[in-house]
């Protein structure tokens, strides 16, 4: 097992996904589920995902799937893959992991972003965007 904690991120890198999931309709309690095992797009969408604590507000599947490709964008985790190719599930990686510790021990949860966060993200969304 890789020790999550020896990885070193840049803090440009850590700053993103920091902003990125404080920006997200998610809560930290999503990242304590992938941090034990993956998470199906159908339990966080929807109203299953609001019942479990998973997301700030009841969301469509469509938004979901949107916020998590971003936050696989943003280093934060990836996709499950099974010996048929890519599921709905997924996963936090290292950098997930370190930012889920961090925020488990400052009291757990996550900050609310303020308005400059919250514009940032945007704008760095829509510029990842542009260059796909």
């Amino acid at each position: 097992m890789i020790d999550t904690k020896s990885i070193e991120y840049s803090s440009a890198a850590v700053k993103r996904a920091e902003r990125a999931l404080c920006c997200s309709p998610f809560q930290l309690s999503l990242l304590t589920a992938m941090a034990k095992g993956s998470v199906s797009l159908g339990e966080i969408a929807g109203s299953n995902g609001w019942e479990k604590g998973y997301t700030k507000k009841v969301i469509s599947a469509m938004a979901v799937e949107r916020s998590l490709m971003w936050l696989i964008e943003v280093g934060l985790l990836r996709r499950e893959v099974d010996g048929q190719g890519i599921t709905d599930s997924f996963r936090l990686t290292p950098l997930g992991q370190q930012l889920r510790a961090k925020w488990e021990e400052l009291g757990g949860s996550q900050p609310e972003p303020t308005g400059r966060e919250r514009l940032q993200n945007t704008l760095t969304r829509f510029m990842a965007n542009l260059i796909k």
